[in-house]
């Protein structure tokens, strides 16, 4: 059985990685979004449940459902407990991924996760994608999207790496400023990994 490529789609808080994974499925390519099936993972894994209601307390889960905010509060101030629910869900949503891969028919797959790089998770990828924005727009964005604080925006930043860094680990860096731009890229990256390996 020929092992279908993985590439994988990364990009900062806002940058607007979920547009652009459209952008590829629009044309043809399987898109797995880690942040979608990890939630769905921590709603439907027992063993996930488990350990997360041992780490967080009992108010994780409100009415059999993860209780986001709650989460948020606490992680995101505190790096070491992020580390472990990360440690807790990470495996499973991995896991679940490589099954996914092997039903999948197409030259490539992307697997679009927010935190690639800083969970070592580019290494299990053929190639990467980077989407980067400005820094005002980024917070833009997710002021327009989600009505979060600045604050609360810096400090979800704060957890991520700069781009400058995943810059130096990325096979293509998207500038995702102008969505026509945007697309013209996707359709050049996509050009360039359905080539046949050499």
């Amino acid at each position: 059985m020929i092992q279908v490529k993985v590439i994988g789609l990364t990009g900062g808080i806002g940058s607007g990685k979920t547009t652009v994974a459209r952008m590829f499925e629009e044309l043809g390519v399987p898109v797995y979004i880690a942040d979608t099936e990890a939630k769905a993972l921590t709603n439907r894994s027992k063993f996930i449940r488990r350990k997360l209601t041992q780490l967080l307390g009992p108010k994780t889960y409100k009415d059999g459902t993860l209780d986001r905010k709650y989460v948020a509060d606490i992680v995101f101030k505190d790096a070491e407990i992020l580390q472990q629910v990360n440690s807790i869900i990470h495996p499973k949503v991995a896991s679940h991924f490589k099954r996914w891969c092997k039903k999948q028919d197409a030259p490539y797959v992307i697997k679009e996760a927010a935190i690639l790089f800083e969970n070592g998770g580019y290494q299990q990828c053929d190639s990467t994608i980077l989407v980067v924005a400005p820094k005002n727009l980024r917070i833009q964005r997710i002021i327009a999207r989600d009505g979060n604080s600045e604050d609360e925006i810096d400090a979800r930043m704060a957890n991520q790496w700069p781009d400058s860094e995943k810059e130096k680990l990325a096979d293509f860096i998207i500038e995702n400023i102008d969505l026509e731009v945007t697309n013209s890229e996707v359709i050049r990256i996509h050009k360039i990994l359905c080539e046949p390996s050499k």
